[in-house]
């Protein structure tokens, strides 16, 4: 299938798939190390010809205009809140919120986006997210409609959309009686985004069971790329990099359903045992070659540093964790302290798995 738009839409960010505080806490003799802000890795921004920088009342226009636009069952917004729509609980606003309610209705929001010079991404369950406190300038596109969030089953293979959450992917796997797909149960994230990161955890990872993914290129078209034409790596996926997943087709392998349930209990037993329940976005940083980064930390004394409302988890070196009075700030404050305490006393330079966006409060 190819849906064409002319003339080609502009440059896009995928899924995701992004005041000061002083740092302090019993790891004091660290607060000093925090480098200058400037070129974190990890960060990502919106791409578009054009920088908007309009009044509040011209994006009320704007959001009005794009409404009329799609199907009655979308959802636009202007001035829409992101924090809640992120694992961190932290971030600022969006110019622009917009959940198509099918496949066209993503298509004419982003023709309406190129139209308008409006900058735009698109995320997924926000559980690798980063939001700085400023905001997003432009439109952030979420694939949280159910239309995007199927799951079929048919012999070895799950058909599943992009807003497909991969705990029931695992789920729906072993109600199947297929393996394979059990360390998806703790990972807080969707299939979209999971694949543009290509989320693992466990000793898995998800291209491994990815056979093909089905995308949307930014002029508007829709091809279906086989997963090793795709380039996926650790933590990365690099043909994902500038088209919109909007599924894949996943293979297991046919086994028991006791025998599934064990392990899946097994790697919930693990899980709990070894990461915070409290707000995250999961793994902070890229485990180096020479250690996990969650080891790293540990041995660098730094469970428990805190800046502002955003604090290293106790239970895992590589989380960052946060209270009802943290900001995205304190988080990337706490980042930076980290790498820079990794790069004095052990000459490893950390890079981010968590993607940041977004604009400076």
């Amino acid at each position: 299938m190819s849906i064409q738009l002319e003339p080609p839409i502009g440059e896009m960010i995928p899924h995701s798939l992004v005041s000061s505080h002083s740092a302090s806490n019993s790891r004091n003799a660290h607060s000093s190390a925090s480098p200058p802000r400037e070129g974190r890795a990890g960060e990502r921004r919106p791409r578009s010809r054009t920088r908007l920088d309009l009044h509040p009342d011209e994006f009320s226009s704007l959001c009005l205009r794009l409404t009329h636009r799609l199907s009655s069952d979308a959802v636009v917004r202007a001035d829409e809140p992101l924090a809640r729509k992120t694992t961190l609980r932290v971030g600022g606003r969006a110019d622009l919120y917009v959940e198509p309610a099918s496949e066209v209705d993503l298509i004419l929001a982003l023709r309406f986006c190129h139209q308008h010079g409006v900058p735009f991404l698109v995320i997924g369950r926000g559980s690798n997210l980063l939001i700085k406190d400023g905001g997003v300038r432009g439109a952030v596109i979420s694939l949280a409609q159910p239309c995007f969030s199927l799951i079929e089953a048919s012999g070895e293979r799950l058909r599943c959309g992009a807003g497909a959450k991969l705990k029931a992917v695992a789920f729906d796997a072993k109600r199947h009686g297929l393996t394979g797909f059990e360390f998806l149960e703790g990972i807080p994230g969707t299939i979209g985004g999971g694949l543009r990161m290509n989320a693992g955890a466990m000793t898995g990872q998800l291209f491994d069971r990815v056979e093909s993914v089905r995308v949307m290129d930014p002029d508007g078209s829709i091809k279906e790329f086989a997963a090793d034409e795709l380039g996926a790596v650790y933590r990365n996926c690099a043909g994902l990099r500038d088209r919109i997943a909007l599924g894949a087709v996943l293979r297991g392998r046919p086994a028991p359903k006791d025998d599934i349930e064990k392990r899946m209990t097994e790697f919930s037993r693990k899980r709990w045992a070894s990461q915070p329940a409290a707000p995250s976005a999961g793994c902070i940083f890229k485990n180096p070659r020479s250690i996990p980064a969650g080891k790293l930390i540990d041995e660098l004394g730094l469970k428990g540093t805190r800046v502002g409302g955003a604090y290293v988890s106790q239970e895992h070196g590589n989380f960052i964790v946060t209270n009802s009075t943290a900001s995205a700030h304190d988080v990337l404050e706490l980042i930076d302290l980290i790498r820079s305490v990794a790069r004095l006393e052990r000459e490893i330079e950390l890079e981010t798995e968590v993607q940041i966006i977004g604009e400076e409060a």
